[in-house]
């Protein structure tokens, strides 16, 4: 089987981890929510945003759609942005998922200059891709160019020696508890130092 190209460790998450659609949002609810934790009642929202109660009452139940002039009035009177009356509450977007990847139970892609372990593999649609890493490359003739992919990426060194070459800094050795965070962008590759193998750990946003 021949290596496993570098970057197809992104693709590999891509592939299962791209960011699920948003649900479409209740306006209504929303205005409502946005109402009542200002502890205000109808009168009392209505009269902030210069609208009349029915106007109000009938936006809330979902029986009249604002003209955009009126969802300016209410961003007003409810001393928010319009974006905001479209965006859900943080509290609402936790849905307590969580994934536990016991060592050396990870899913190991290995390639010619990695060996991945791929950590809570079976969460889809994440937003970040972790994996640990045992560096293989002793130089940076072993690397077919640059990896550069979308998002950023966070790396910390667990054991041994390495290098972290990037395209806009000079190299940076890095041991134990070093850890760095840069533009995934931007062409990087890791190569070890030490005698042994080092292990990373390395964090990639799937934004």
């Amino acid at each position: 089987m021949p290596p496993i190209d570098p970057k197809s460790i992104i693709r590999i998450a891509r592939s299962s981890g791209e960011a699920a659609s948003a649900e479409p949002l209740d306006l209504g609810a929303r205005v409502r929510e946005l109402r009542k934790a200002r502890n205000w009642t109808l009168e009392q929202a209505a009269g902030q945003a210069g609208l009349a109660r029915s106007t109000l009452s009938k936006i809330e139940n979902g029986q009249m759609s604002p003209t955009y002039d009126a969802l300016k009035k209410l961003a007003v009177g409810l001393e928010i942005s319009v974006p905001q009356l479209f965006t859900p509450p943080q509290r609402d977007q936790v849905n307590g998922r969580m994934a536990v990847t016991k060592s050396g139970e990870g899913a190991q892609t290995p390639t010619a200059t990695y060996e991945h372990e791929l950590l809570a593999e079976q969460l889809t649609q994440k937003r970040m891709l972790p994996y640990r890493a045992h560096v293989r490359a002793r130089s940076m003739e072993e690397f077919d160019g640059w990896v550069r992919h979308d998002g950023e990426e966070f790396l910390y060194v667990l054991t041994g020696v390495i290098q972290l070459y990037t395209e806009f800094y000079n190299p940076v050795e890095m041991r134990r508890g070093d850890s760095a965070y840069y533009d995934a962008t931007m062409g990087h590759n890791v190569i070890s130092v030490s005698e042994e193998d080092a292990s990373i750990l390395w964090v990639t946003s799937l934004a």
